[in-house]
């Protein structure tokens, strides 16, 4: 079978028993709508030549009736002319795709991420299919296996999907809407089985048969179905190819292997595959960043024992008495932020300068060869062309599109949505979008004020250890208060951003996804993003001085902790980031089981039998072993976690040079966790084609251009490495005396008022006014982010000119490939 449709039912015995008489009409009145629309559209895919084959069993009160579907041979020609799909017209030798095994290979060294994968899908010259000229491809003379499983997935779901059940004005179109409306309970296609006989011999049906509108050509499959490998199996080595993929791809001990990219492509469609190849592209690249952070950690480590401003601070018992930090808090003296000072040393130091520079230019690098591959494997799987010629419009587009127009690529006639319109609806969707950053902005607000306020009420208890420590207690409860926030809002605002996206009438199903995804991710960049923005360039920067504070909502602004901001910084990013992913591997682990164990417990738990033994074999059909899989709901939610990690550790990477190391630990596991979600507990998604990673690589080079300007204004103005090479330069190449140097003393209004003498730091004389130190460090400061900025732009953009977007291997190859398809379907051939 190519698709399976299911339904449940009530027997008219079971219906109402425990409802009143209101309740049993309205449902009644909705079943028979529902038996209504089912019948029309089962008619219609019978009228389509679809052929079928039914199954029934019983679960507690209901009945759950399977429809196996399966397209002919006519069928699946005339919809593959219709799709473009690709098929073979000629077999290439197989070359490798992995640039790391090619270098091994040629320096002698033994390659240990390289793995035998049995089944390997072999390589072809391809070109869209014609009916007319079948003799030429290769295979024509097969039936049963010239069109791939993947393609067959296609088209059937083609056909569920532009079959109209009603009428096309209120959109009674398609599978999906049946699905919204509970007249189906799952569409889904199989997951492959491996065959229950050697080839060329007769086969009994493995399953019992059930009642049969007409002839199917569904394959014979072995009730041993799942991914779980037998004895037999292992020994023979006749393996299914969800089987391959669980043995060589989400097995755990594979962790360190390639993934099969080939077998993702061909068993899940180019969509996924290009998911999985991006994500092992940027784990791989993530090596030299997370070594270099570390070595710059560890570099950090030894500074700190030999830190003369350190030794300073530690030092100076009694000597520096600083200002409250609030109105009603005590005087406290510096050498009491003695740990904290040292530990924030551990990431501001001068490598975190080379740092920065070299994690831009790894992101430039990065995306550049990351476009080589791209290209690579888009000819590989045969898409480089997909979007602009071979994508069809989305069947919920054509049944509700007002009108037709002449597509100007390809010559035909599609249907057309007027451009103005559209534009008008993104304007509305956009103001909704503002107004729902507006809420984001808000709440950031007021979790900036409750930090404030609970930093005073802990300074007020009169507790030494909560005096002491108010500051990092309020922030670190105020990062965790942020996170739970950002998780429960984002729920909320992917639905509304579902809904706009729909209304705005995308014609292809890329520019749907694109619309979407660039919504979701603005929303998700600026609740994500937005505190450690706010301590990186905003938090301590306008505060005032003793005698002249400034206030906001009549709460006195929030100050940096004692040991600065990049300290605050560091610790932000390591719990957002590092609890996000935490919170987010746990969810991947745990809720896909649950849900499985759940939806089994419902499906299996009533089951009564029929005849002897039947229950057993209904239990084991592959159609009911999938139905008790999740729904697949996309890559979504992959791509975006894995593009904020890629923002945090670009973004803020010269606060936290852990921040590569913690990202590559998590995406050794993301791999291999997608991998088992996918194969285990996920029905097999419909196979979808792409021609890339879509609108998140335009989403990758916009984060990567902020990141050189972040991390440029964050060594300016929140590091302290500027204010220490200028008073090495100015005064004292050894520091010493730095302390003092960066610390001012009190106002003498505020002296007379107290009765007492304390300092704070700021560069700012007895009467509170800026002194020629501040300005001639801001003029340093803004010329270190003019420098800083266009080597990394020049450099970035020299890097982008020498590394061309396309192999010169991949050109070739096109060229060779539109040759053998011209003189294959050349109109005088005969």
């Amino acid at each position: 079978a190519d698709f399976v449709l299911v339904w449940e039912t009530v027997p008219w015995e079971l219906s109402g028993q425990q409802d009143s008489c209101k309740n049993r009409d309205m449902q009644e009145r909705s079943a028979t709508i529902h038996r209504t629309w089912r019948k029309k559209f089962l008619d219609e895919l019978h009228a389509a030549g679809i052929h079928m084959e039914k199954h029934m069993t019983r679960v507690e009160k209901k009945v759950v009736h399977y429809l196996l579907l399966s397209a002919p041979w006519s069928v699946l020609c005339y919809y593959a002319e219709e799709l473009q799909l690709r098929v073979p017209l000629q077999a290439l030798p197989r070359q490798t795709s992995n640039w790391s095994a090619s270098v091994l290979r040629q320096l002698g060294i033994p390659n240990l991420m390289a793995q035998e994968v049995p089944n390997l899908p072999l390589d072809y010259y391809t070109c869209p299919f014609k009916a007319n000229k079948l003799c030429w491809f290769l295979g024509s003379d097969e039936q049963d296996t010239f069109f791939s499983t993947t393609q067959r997935h296609q088209i059937l779901y083609k056909i569920l999907a532009t079959t109209q059940y009603g009428h096309s004005k209120d959109r009674e179109v398609g599978v999906d809407r049946l699905l919204s409306e509970n007249v189906f309970a799952a569409a889904f296609p199989l997951h492959e089985a491996r065959p229950c006989h050697p080839p060329g011999t007769h086969c009994q049906p493995c399953t019992p048969a059930g009642p049969s509108p007409g002839p199917s050509p569904t394959p014979c499959l072995s009730p041993q179905g799942p991914y779980k490998l037998q004895p037999e199996e292992v020994a023979d080595g006749s393996l299914s190819p969800r089987q391959v993929l669980f043995q060589y791809w989400a097995s755990w001990g594979k962790w360190s292997k390639y993934q099969p990219l080939d077998h993702i492509r061909k068993y899940f469609g180019e969509k996924v595959a290009f998911y999985f190849a991006w994500l092992g592209f940027y784990t791989g690249w993530l090596l030299p960043a997370a070594a270099v952070g570390m070595v710059v950690f560890v570099t950090g480590l030894f500074l700190v024992f030999s830190d003369v401003p350190s030794q300073e601070i530690c030092g100076s018992e009694g000597k520096y008495w600083m200002c409250p930090l609030c109105k009603t808090c005590p005087y406290w003296q510096l050498s009491k932020i003695c740990s904290t000072f040292m530990a924030g040393r551990l990431f501001d130091h001068g490598g975190t300068i080379f740092f920065s520079i070299f994690m831009s230019l790894w992101a430039v690098l990065f995306l550049e060869f990351w476009k080589r591959t791209n290209a690579s494997l888009a000819h590989h799987w045969d898409c480089s062309e997909f979007e602009d010629i071979e994508e069809q419009p989305r069947p919920q587009f054509t049944a509700v599109a007002p009108m037709t127009m002449i597509n100007p690529v390809t010559g035909a006639e599609e249907p057309y949505f007027p451009k103005r319109r559209r534009i008008h609806r993104i304007l509305a969707g956009s103001m909704v979008i503002i107004m729902m950053i507006a809420v984001v902005v808000m709440f950031l607000i007021s979790v900036i004020l409750y930090r404030a306020v609970v930093a005073i009420l802990l300074s007020r208890s009169g507790y030494f250890w909560f005096v002491a420590s108010a500051s990092r207690i309020a922030s670190i409860t105020g990062s965790v208060v942020n996170l739970i926030f950002i998780l429960i809002l984002s729920k909320i605002y992917i639905s509304l951003a579902h809904f706009l996206t729909k209304w705005e009438m995308h014609r292809t199903q890329t520019k749907y996804e694109d619309a979407f995804t660039f919504k979701v991710f603005i929303f998700q960049f600026v609740t994500f993003y937005s505190f450690p923005v706010y301590i990186a360039f905003f938090k301590g920067k306008f505060v005032g001085y003793p005698g002249n504070y400034r206030s906001f909502l009549g709460v006195r602004n929030e100050e940096c902790s004692p040991g600065g901001c990049f300290m605050e910084l560091a610790q932000e990013l390591l719990v957002i980031m590092v609890g996000k992913q935490i919170v987010n591997n746990a969810q991947e682990v745990a809720i896909p089981k649950l849900k499985c164990w759940w939806r089994k417990r419902k499906l299996l738990s009533g089951k009564k039998p029929g005849k002897e033994g039947e229950s057993v074999l209904v239990e084991q059909a592959p159609w009911v072993m999938d139905h008790q899989l999740l729904v697949f709901e996309g890559l979504f939610e992959e791509y975006l976690e894995m593009v904020l990690q890629f923002g945090f550790i670009t973004i803020f990477v010269a606060a936290c040079p852990l921040a590569p190391l913690f990202a590559l630990l998590n995406n050794w596991v993301e791999i291999r966790l997608d991998a088992h979600k996918l194969i285990c507990d996920y029905r097999r998604p419909v196979a979808e084609r792409a021609q890339g990673i879509g609108i998140w690589f335009s989403i990758l080079e916009a984060i990567t251009h902020l990141a050189v300007i972040s991390n440029a204004f964050l060594i300016a103005f929140t590091s302290d490495f500027l204010p220490r090479v200028y008073y090495g330069y100015v005064h004292d190449s050894s520091l010493r005396g730095y302390v003092n140097f960066t610390l001012a003393y009190a106002p003498r209004d505020f002296v007379r008022q107290s009765n007492a003498t304390c300092r704070y730091r700021a560069f700012r004389d007895r009467d509170g006014n800026l002194t020629s130190t501040y300005w001639q460090l801001l003029a340093v400061r803004l010329g270190f982010i003019i420098v800083f900025e266009h080597v990394v732009f020049l450099t970035g953009r020299v890097i982008a000119g020498l590394v061309p977007d396309i192999p010169e291997s991949v050109e070739i190859k096109v060229k060779h490939e539109r040759y053998l398809a011209k003189e294959a379907l050349a109109e005088n051939k005969v």
